[in-house]
């Protein structure tokens, strides 16, 4: 149970320090700053930074706990290790959506 409590801790960390390295942004176009296409081409590079990372930190821990019971089940039966290699690579095609998301937004700055 303490390895939730660490997660929880880690991702509530996390949103705090997106949210104050954000804050000056927003302030700036609250403000009246003029909205130009580096600001949104920041937008769009923030937003795909957050598309991949969050889908590996997703995945990463998945993983973790996927992983450690597939090799417990292998370990016990080596016939379910076609099951367990597909069970381990389920969780990837989220990384692979966020790559795939972070292009489609990295396409619109250039």
């Amino acid at each position: 149970m303490e390895r939730f409590g660490m997660n929880k801790t880690l991702v509530i960390v996390g949103l705090a320090l997106v949210v104050l390295g954000l804050a000056p942004t927003v302030g700036a176009q609250a403000a009246g700053a003029p909205d130009n296409t580096y600001t949104q081409g920041g937008w769009i590079a923030i937003g795909a930074g957050l598309a991949v990372g969050l889908a590996g930190l997703g995945t990463g821990i998945a993983q973790s706990q996927i992983g450690a019971a597939a090799v417990g089940a292998t370990a016990e039966d080596a016939g379910f290790l076609g099951r367990a290699l597909l069970f381990i690579a389920i969780p990837e095609t989220v990384v692979i959506f966020g790559l795939l998301i972070a292009f489609l937004l990295l396409g619109k700055i250039a």
